[in-house]
């Protein structure tokens, strides 16, 4: 497994890392047993740097997460998340933060986070407070790396002025590319990017299905690719990827993330399956290689992404 660099605080992941969102919410019904054991398979294929969040589960998903790498905790790097509320609302006040970090680190089960992100910018609370507090924590020696997630420039900037940021972590595949225009910014700063949703939500994970088929709470009700007037429209594409994936002797999800990790050396995707066997097939993408002439032809295909965008 090729390893990356995250940044320049020193920071590495493995090209293909491993996202745990789904082993608590979002997509359908969870198995513990099934995701620790997708979780450790993961780890024996190659992957070192695994992804939560408070709002996955609250809670849960640390505990779950930190009960699976607990074995080796010291070969894997874990990153999470603060500042949703449960009802999805922004909450980045000090005292909040302290708060959800120090429930993390004990979630976890672990002295030190590797990873600490702001999950998402909160209008009330400046960024210069948020990371000032997240910079306590790397000085009491209790994270060791910041990220933001879900940032545009000016937090992005504003926030590496007051301690560096590793990474930015952002919604970003084939189907999806409205974070591209920060890739100069992050080159400019030195701060790397984690790809989360890579399999565009699962609509790029060959099994995608129409709406009807998810539970209430499934997040694939909400996200307007599963749209009535959109749905037909990017089967479509996903077949003609498909094809072209066929051609490469891949899946179509090998095909979504081997177009992430072509796009810059400093990306690394986070996919993430309850399913050793999928887990399996993912990690392999780090090993296609697409050429110029491929890379081109997924343009063709999909030149603004889905159609509809990623939210309704």
């Amino acid at each position: 497994m090729e390893i990356r660099t995250l940044g320049t605080q020193g920071l590495t992941a493995s090209a293909i890392s491993y996202g745990a969102m789904g082993t608590a919410v979002g997509y359908g019904p969870t198995d513990d047993a099934e995701s620790i054991a997708a979780i450790r398979r993961a780890h024996e294929l190659g992957v070192t740097h695994f992804d939560t969040a408070e709002m996955y589960g609250w809670g849960e998903g640390e505990k779950l997460l930190g009960q699976a790498l607990a074995p080796i905790r010291d070969e894997v790097t874990i990153a999470t998340k603060f500042g949703f509320t449960p009802t999805y609302g922004q909450d980045s006040r000090p005292e909040h933060i302290r708060g959800v970090v120090d429930n993390s680190l004990r979630n976890l089960g672990v002295d030190v986070i590797d990873v600490l992100y702001q999950h998402v910018p909160d209008p009330n609370v400046p960024i210069e407070d948020v990371v000032g507090v997240m910079k306590e924590y790397v000085d009491a020696g209790k994270v060791k790396y910041l990220g933001l997630s879900n940032a545009g420039e000016d937090v992005i900037r504003r926030a590496h002025a007051v301690h560096p940021i590793s990474v930015l972590q952002h919604e970003y595949s084939i189907f999806t590319h409205e974070v591209a225009p920060l890739f100069p910014v992050l080159e400019e700063l030195g701060i790397g990017f984690v790809a989360y949703s890579p399999l565009a939500r699962g609509f790029l994970s060959g099994a995608v299905k129409s709406r009807d088929h998810y539970g209430p709470h499934d997040f694939r009700q909400r996200i307007a690719w599963w749209n009535p007037e959109h749905f037909d429209a990017n089967v479509a594409i996903t077949d003609e990827l498909t094809k072209l994936a066929e051609n490469k002797d891949a899946t179509l999800a090998q095909l979504a993330l081997a177009w992430l990790l072509a796009q810059k050396n400093y990306i690394v995707p986070i996919p993430g399956s309850r399913n050793p066997g999928r887990v399996a097939q993912n990690i392999a993408a780090a090993d296609l290689a697409l050429t110029a002439d491929d890379l081109a032809r997924i343009a063709e295909i999909a030149p603004k992404g889905g159609l509809g965008g990623r939210l309704t």
